[in-house]
């Protein structure tokens, strides 16, 4: 492990990237604690730590929407965006053909970052008209239009703003930035955990604080599982005669892995999980009593333990199939099989490979999105039976940590090795 951290450290080009994300997220940090003014920071504090729903936003903004800062809305409303067009291009012709190549992905890609634009703005309208209307005097209600207007737009730009960082961050091909732009705020906000769990300590919670840590533990190695585990499908290739020589005849195989989506269920999960309570907290401030009771209704069906967990499991189970099916297409592979003259044994090329390779990859997926969706929801179990409201949080960021640590280390494994065969 030792000798991996030298190589990387030798190989000027990887360093350079590897310093310059660091640096990346730390400017991610320090805008995460530049405060929008007007805002009683102490007031805003107390909120979230009553609210779990407002928790978990704060964990997609990386600490920033609990000091209200200028990236208060973390990636939320871009992750938002491109669930919406990763569903349309599931059921909108033209925009699956344009998923099928790079510059189709890439006007897909502009359409998302478009629509983030508007969403930021519609969220940061509804986080600050719920904080004003809260009743904790943590935004002034005399606040004028044009203050309100400002702080909209200064919410919004951060959120465009945490957006470019991202892709700044995957473009140098080591880890996806959005998800280390998370991992980044989860792990800032360890420290602080673990000092309110030692102030809060009483002889009682004891059992519980060890319950949580068989948990974790139990959670990074559920993930480590799912995420390292695969099945590889033999391949042969056909011989060939040309001239003199025989080409080919040589067997491979081809490695699906049982969790292709990775951390992705688990962000999208969360993404919509969150935002039928947070629309019922807008709407029970209406003036029109069945909007007022329906909002109600919202928020009372989301904080129902039961309910949340079951809604978190199946959409859980759900993305993954759905994530799945969005970066592996059997059709693409079994023609790329056939075009290089190499089939499955005992099954044809063409259609018949190609209905093989759906049938492993759903059988794969349903073991992958099960033991996700439950890893997903132990921490839920769990905090049904103690009174520490951080568990679900907890062991959500658990999740989304080992994933992320998981996909850079090979990542970084992939670039060493590609350079090693560029040395030879």
């Amino acid at each position: 492990m030792f000798e991996k951290i030298v190589n990387v450290w030798k190989v000027k080009e990887l360093r350079n990237s590897i310093l310059y994300i660091l640096g990346m997220l730390v400017i991610f940090r320090f805008a995460a604690h530049v405060p929008i003014p007007g805002v009683n920071i102490e007031n805003l504090r107390e909120f979230f730590g009553s609210n779990q729903l407002l928790g978990l936003l704060n964990l997609f903004s990386g600490g920033g929407m609990q000091n209200f800062s200028i990236v208060m809305l973390g990636v939320a409303p871009y992750i938002t965006a491109s669930i919406i067009f990763q569903l349309l291009a599931m059921i909108i012709p033209k925009l699956e053909e344009m998923s099928k190549d790079e510059a189709g992905r890439q006007k897909i890609s502009m359409y998302t970052r478009l629509s983030t634009v508007p969403l930021a703005a519609l969220q940061g309208f509804s986080l600050i008209t719920l904080l004003r209307r809260s009743g904790t005097n943590i935004i002034d209600a005399s606040v004028s239009s044009l203050d309100l207007i400002v702080m909209i737009l200064v919410v919004t730009a951060g959120t465009v703003f945490l957006m470019w960082l991202g892709e700044l961050i995957t473009e140098k091909k080591i880890g996806n930035g959005i998800s280390l732009l998370i991992f980044a705020g989860i792990i800032a906000s360890l420290p602080q955990t673990i000092q309110q769990t030692l102030i809060n300590f009483t002889p009682d919670m004891l059992i519980t604080i060890l319950a949580f840590i068989a948990v974790a533990i139990a959670t990074v190695v559920g993930v480590v599982i799912i995420t390292e585990g695969q099945r590889n499908i033999p391949v042969s290739y056909a011989k060939r005669v040309r001239g003199n020589k025989m080409y080919g005849g040589n067997t491979s195989h081809l490695p699906i892995r049982v969790n292709q989506a990775g951390v992705i269920p688990i962000i999208f999960a969360i993404s919509i999980v969150m935002f039928p309570p947070m629309v019922g907290q807008f709407m029970i401030q209406a003036k029109t009593e069945f909007v007022a009771k329906f909002g109600q209704f919202l928020i009372d069906v989301f904080q129902n333990s039961i309910f949340y967990g079951f809604a978190y499991f199946i959409l859980v189970f759900g993305f993954t199939y759905f994530y799945t099916a969005v970066i592996f297409h059997p059709n693409q592979i079994a023609d790329n099989l056939q075009k290089s003259g190499a089939f499955i044994p005992g099954i044809r090329p063409g259609k018949h490979t190609e209905d093989y390779l759906q049938r492993t990859i759903s059988r794969i997926t349903l073991t992958g999105a099960l033991f996700l969706a439950l890893i997903a929801v132990m921490p839920l179990v769990l905090q049904a039976f103690s009174s520490m409201q951080s568990m679900v949080i907890g062991g959500t960021s658990i999740l989304i940590v080992v994933a992320v640590v998981i996909e850079l280390v090979k990542q970084i494994e992939s670039q060493l090795t590609m350079r090693e065969y560029d040395g030879f």
